[in-house]
């Protein structure tokens, strides 16, 4: 029996390379990516392995966010997921993939929703002006007609949005939660503060602020390790601090984002450190960063 206080891991992935497709950890050479070399975790990762690594948190549920599988077959991954949920419980929510500026987009988030564990999409847009950072071929792909069209299609399907960018898009995608308040976007990775300079310090702040100014976001706190792969409590300590700050306790949840963030710590490791950085608040508030608030935005 666990004495530690419930956790809730609303974004990890699980990957099978030996049954299924995922171009990005399956090619070889290995493309040169944000996270550095990914060759440790280019194997495969099932449920078994997950439930290894968080054996000493108490980490009551789950929720798999979208994780490079085929993509022309974005509906197999959840159809996946669904069968590892029904023998084996996790992942409680899932957050599957859907190109919103696809023709077909609305038949793709149907397919998706015959999956009862299914919360929310993920369509990543980061881009940057380094190739080896970018998802997407354009910035500004959130003011994209069609994009706004597959978007709005969100509500209507009673779906999330898993926002994951980088902080010079952050401006127009605060426009877009102003613009669609009936949907809710989820934050990925703090806003993932990419360029470390003044400068990037700087836009990725004002970027946060921007996007708390909008009510209908929350914000994952995760994924610090993929732009700073030597980091320590001491180094992310600002990052946790300034989101929690800028989005309130109640708008803001841990998550491990394993296994890529396993490339850069243990699971212990890392939630230690959420443990030591949230040290002082109370327990209320703690409970609601490494549970509750997953459980209600992921609707658990």
């Amino acid at each position: 029996m666990h004495d530690r206080e419930p956790v809730i891991d609303p974004h990890h992935h699980l990957w099978d390379l030996q049954n299924n497709k995922y171009p990005w950890l399956q090619e070889r050479p290995l493309k040169l990516r944000l996270e550095g070399n990914i060759e440790p975790i280019a194997k495969d990762y099932l449920l078994k392995d997950y439930l290894e690594d968080i054996r000493n948190q108490n980490v009551v549920k789950s929720v798999h966010v979208q994780t490079g599988w085929d993509p022309a077959d974005p509906v197999g991954e959840t159809r996946w997921l669904q069968a590892v949920a029904d023998q084996d419980g996790y992942p409680h929510g899932i957050v599957a993939r859907a190109t919103l500026d696809a023709p077909d987009v609305e038949q793709v988030l149907e397919a998706h929703l015959r999956y009862k564990n299914v919360r929310g999409i993920r369509h990543m847009i980061n881009w940057h002006p380094d190739p080896v950072k970018t998802y997407v071929d354009r910035p500004d792909l959130v003011n994209a007609s069609a994009w706004r069209r597959g978007f709005a299609l969100l509500h209507q399907f009673g779906l999330s949005f898993d926002l994951q960018l980088y902080p010079a898009q952050m401006a127009d995608a605060a426009a877009l939660a102003h613009a669609n308040p009936e949907t809710l976007i989820i934050l990925n990775h703090a806003g993932m503060p990419v360029d470390r300079d003044e400068e990037g310090i700087r836009l990725w702040e004002r970027g946060i602020r921007q996007l708390a100014g909008a009510p209908n976001v929350v914000v994952k706190i995760s994924g610090l390790g993929t732009v700073d792969w030597n980091w320590t409590v001491e180094s992310i300590r600002p990052f946790v601090l300034r989101t929690i700050e800028a989005f309130g306790i109640s708008r803001c949840m841990f998550a491990s984002n394993f296994p890529i963030d396993k490339l850069f710590s243990d699971f212990d490791t890392l939630y230690g450190s959420f443990q030591e950085i949230t040290a002082s608040f109370s327990i209320d508030e703690r409970r609601k960063l490494f549970h509750d608030n997953a459980a209600r935005y992921y609707r658990l």
